[in-house]
Parts: structure tokens; C-alpha cells; sequence
């Protein structure tokens, strides 16, 4: 009768030299999480945080089958046990993730994005700044940049006394909240398809965002020509500033997934563009949020708010919000992904 075979030998100090690197790496992403949250990794990490755990638990596998000493199966054993924590992690409530997106996860996002977010910041105002100069040196040029359907007839061939009835007069306020609604819609639009359309390229999104500034500056010139130019912006501050905001983060969103499919560096593109796309969308989520409460600034202060400097401060003070909001340093804690 056979004896029965013994466990095969393997090298120790072999086997660790050839795998120690990659359990470094995991080792390092998993302790950035526990210190500082998910919100501490770069997309590469992201993508290679699973690949690393799979050749973990290979690793601890051949160790077991092997009878490699024991001090590294029990530490293979804790890496993969912290490693599958916060890759699976223990199921949260609905409150605690939306706790967790309001206080880290969204904000956390925004500042990783600040590069694409200041490209998207430059991109509007260089536009703004052409629609309004072009405008004002030619007027007929307004009807080519700004849809008849929103303009509403706040055009060129509208006279002072009519555009300031639509800044103030109460009488107006119908006509004013049909041209509100359309300008939101055609806004949410362009922040979907900014972020929708990063995958390609991210081409479609600088003409959406660029589009979007000579629509901006375009319709200020219109005010400007009749002297109502700082009337005009204190109307539009009261909710714009959370709007145009919006709009700027979800082209920095399409950026960002136009960019790694374009620049996917040594991982898969489609991998690399899925990892980015996940952190992307939450930005996208967030601009959601923030076109919903800009509606909200809109109808509230349009009926509310009549005066220019009232409307300039809660536009800047909502600014002035975001950006503490948004930028301010803020303490990590750990965050499981799911």
C-alpha cells in the first residue's frame, strides 16, 4: 500500500522575492484606507486594489499547499482578510452611504478632480468673455449663439424698459419662469452630455462647455448694450452660481473619463475608463443634486429677492458655500468599497 505523499517543498525565500512587491503594494493601498478613507487612492490603485487581493489569495493558497513556514501563511492570512474587508466590507444602510457621500465621497471627489475642474472653470469664462465681446461688437451675431427658444425676446431688438420688465416687473413673472424653466432644462442638458460624452475623447465636451460660456456671455451682452449689464448678473447670481458650478464639475467629470480612455497608461483602456468612470459619476451625481437646488435658488429669489445687491449676496454667499464646501481640508476615515 502507498504511503501518502508528502507536501511539496517550496522555496521560501523565493517565493517571497518573487511575490513581496505586490504584497507591499496591497499592504499600502489597504492601510490608506483604513487611515484616510477610499477617498485617499488614485484610479490605478482602484483598479489594481482587486487584481492585488486575487494574487494575495493565490499566493496564500500555494503557501498552505507547500508548508511554507508559518509566520508568512498567517500573514498572507491577515493581508487578504483586511484586503476582502474593504473590498466587500460590511453592507451599510441607505443613510450611512448617503451619510458618507454628503460628508466625504462627493467632496472628496471634487477635489480630485481640480485640474479638470480649473480647465473646465477656464474653458467657461474664455467663452463667456468671446460671446459677450463678439455681441457687443455685432449684434446679430446673438441670434447664431443663442437658441430662439430661450431667448424669449431678450434680444437685440428688445428695448431697455422691456428687458428690465423682465428682472423686476411682478407682471412679468410668468413669462420669466417660462424662460426660468427653459434655461434649467437646456442647462441640465449640457452638464448630462458634458459628463455623458467624456468617453469620447472628451472632445464633445469642450464644445459643450465652450458652447455653453459664448451662450453666457452672449445673453450679458444683450443686457450690457442697454446698460443693464449689472442688473442682468444679479438676476442670474442668485441661482447661477450653483449652475454654472454644476455644469463646470460635470465637465470635469468628462474630462477626467475622456482622458484615461485617451491616456489609459499601463492598464486596460476599458478597465482604466471603468475604475475613473465610477469615481466620475459620483461628481455627476453631486452636479444633480446641484441643478435641482439651483431650480429651487431660481424660484424662490425670482419672486422673492427684487433688489441687485440682496441678489448679488446670496449668489456669492451660495458661491462662497460651495467652495468651503467642496475645498475645505476635512479629516479621512475609512470607507469600504462596494
Amino acid at each position: 500500500m502507498n504511503a501518502p505523499a508528502e507536501p511539496v517543498l517550496v522555496n521560501a525565500s523565493r517565493f517571497r522575492a518573487a511575490h513581496e512587491l505586490d504584497w507591499q503594494r496591497l499592504d499600502g493601498i489597504v492601510t490608506r484606507i483604513e487611515r484616510r478613507g477610499i477617498g485617499a487612492l488614485t484610479e490605478n490603485d482602484l483598479l489594481m486594489l482587486p487584481l492585488l487581493y486575487r494574487s494575495a489569495l493565490s499566493s496564500l493558497s500555494v503557501a498552505r499547499e507547500t508548508s511554507l513556514d508559518r509566520a508568512l501563511i498567517t500573514y498572507l492570512e491577515a493581508l487578504c482578510t483586511r484586503a476582502y474587508f474593504q473590498i466587500y466590507g460590511v453592507p451599510t444602510s441607505f443613510w450611512t452611504q448617503l451619510k458618507e457621500f454628503f460628508l466625504r465621497g462627493w467632496p472628496q471627489t471634487v477635489q480630485l478632480l481640480w485640474r479638470e475642474t480649473l480647465v473646465s472653470f477656464l474653458l467657461t469664462l474664455v467663452a463667456a468673455i468671446a460671446g459677450f465681446l463678439v455681441v457687443m461688437h455685432d449684434a446679430t451675431s446673438f441670434y447664431a449663439i443663442f437658441p430662439d427658444s430661450l431667448a424669449g425676446g431678450r434680444d437685440p431688438a428688445a428695448s431697455a424698459d422691456a428687458l428690465r420688465a423682465t428682472l423686476y416687473n411682478k407682471d412679468q413673472q410668468d413669462g420669466l419662469a417660462v424662460f426660468a424653466t427653459f434655461l434649467f432644462t437646456h442647462n441640465a442638458q449640457i452638464a448630462i452630455f458634458s459628463f455623458a460624452l467624456g468617453f469620447a475623447f472628451a472632445i464633445p465636451t469642450v464644445l459643450l462647455i465652450v458652447y455653453n460660456g459664448l451662450m453666457l456671455g452672449a445673453f450679458l451682452a444683450i443686457f450690457a448694450a442697454k446698460g443693464l449689464l449689472f442688473q442682468a448678473a444679479g438676476w442670474l447670481a442668485i441661482h447661477g452660481t450653483t449652475e454654472i458650478f454644476a455644469i463646470i464639475l460635470s465637465g470635469a467629470a468628462g474630462f477626467r473619463i475622456g482622458t484615461a480612455i485617451a491616456f489609459p497608461g499601463r492598464a486596460a483602456r476599458t478597465d482604466f475608463a471603468f475604475a475613473v468612470g465610477r469615481r466620475a459619476s459620483v461628481a455627476m451625481a453631486g452636479a444633480v443634486i446641484m441643478l435641482i437646488l439651483a431650480g429651487l435658488l431660481e424660484g424662490i429669489g425670482r419672486q422673492t429677492v427684487q433688489g441687485d445687491l440682496a441678489r448679488y449676496g446670496i449668489g456669492l454667499t451660495v458661491l462662497l458655500g460651495w467652495l468651503i464646501y467642496f475645498y475645505l481640508p476635512r479629516k479621512h476615515h475609512g470607507l469600504a468599497v462596494s
